[in-house]
């Protein structure tokens, strides 16, 4: 005789949805952190221009450190009540959201699949860095799959739902100390941050001077001169150091902005060019004292200037 479906209370249905959103939450953490540092560990190679993505951490790591313990205590209350009412496990609120967890593992695994087997098919190149990813997704939905389809089918022991914890624990341990041996300490991240601001900060002066010479023709001895007006607004000042950055005007069409910088670009990530409408070009650093040299582009007046006497 079929097990009629028990309803479930207020509490019930807070408690068992509170636990599947920190599922989802951890989940997509893990995957966010785990692909940042597969690309940190195996960056893809790109031509052309590519726009300057943040390299940290510490967004999906303060995540998981939150959501995961929250996600424990929830399973173990539901875990306790299931144990002094078991006919609770027939609601109708935990059998929906674990058949809808079971569904989209089960789709994430299909897809997972599909996804390399056409890699494969196509003769595109199966890199480390690609098929640690499909390895990450693989090992994440088959584990919820596994777990969640042993739930629905009363499988579930208490032997077993400690397994499960403790691989999860170890899962995540080992991720997150991964994420920082391969892109460092959360000072380094902070350096790396500062170092990425300051990159930020010099394209943007360096397109307010363009466009300075767009309108006028000239560019000044001093950034002060060219911005005083009130027409243009760049960050002038380096937020690590409190000074500000350095403009040296070298000829009447080139010049350098300089800043200091913590660490050296990394040459096999993706900070190789920062994409600038103004031609502003390759944003590579070592670490240090660093000047960047420029060159202004030609603009419509150029063209119309008068040409020296021995050419005419």
């Amino acid at each position: 005789m079929e097990t009629q479906p028990t309803r479930a209370s207020a509490k019930d249905f807070f408690i068992n949805m509170g636990a599947i959103v920190a599922l989802y939450t951890l989940v997509y953490s893990l995957i966010n952190l785990l692909f940042t540092v597969i690309n940190k560990a195996y960056p893809k190679i790109v031509e052309g221009y590519d726009y300057m993505g943040s390299r940290s951490i510490s967004w999906p790591v303060a995540t998981i450190i939150i959501t995961f313990p929250i996600f424990i205590v929830l399973m173990w209350l539901l875990e306790k009540d299931y144990k002094m009412n078991p006919e609770k496990q027939n609601s109708g609120v935990h059998k929906w959201l674990s058949f809808i967890t079971l569904f989209l593992s089960g789709l994430l695994i299909a897809g997972d699949l599909v996804t390399i087997l056409y890699y494969f098919l196509d003769g595109q190149e199966l890199t480390t860095g690609f098929l640690l990813k499909v390895l990450v997704l693989l090992i994440i939905a088959f584990g919820i799959f596994s777990y969640y389809l042993s739930d629905v089918l009363g499988k579930l022991t208490a032997t077993s739902r400690k397994i499960y914890r403790v691989v999860a624990l170890v899962i995540i341990v080992g991720s997150i100390v991964w994420g920082f041996v391969v892109l460092g300490s959360p000072r380094a991240q902070r350096l790396i941050k500062y170092d990425e601001q300051k990159v930020s900060d010099l394209q943007n002066i360096n397109n307010q001077v363009t466009r300075y010479y767009t309108d006028q023709g000239v560019i000044k001895d001093t950034l002060k001169e060219m911005f005083d007006r009130g027409d243009y607004y760049p960050t002038l000042l380096d937020r690590e150091t409190q000074q500000p950055y350095e403009y040296k005007k070298t000829s009447e069409k080139t010049y350098e902005l300089c800043a200091q910088f913590n660490k050296a670009s990394d040459e096999k990530n993706s900070v190789l060019t920062i994409y600038d409408p103004y031609g502003g070009g390759m944003w590579m650093h070592p670490a240090g004292h660093y000047c960047f040299k420029q060159t202004l582009p030609l603009v419509q007046n150029d063209f119309f200037k008068p040409l020296p006497m021995q050419l005419r």
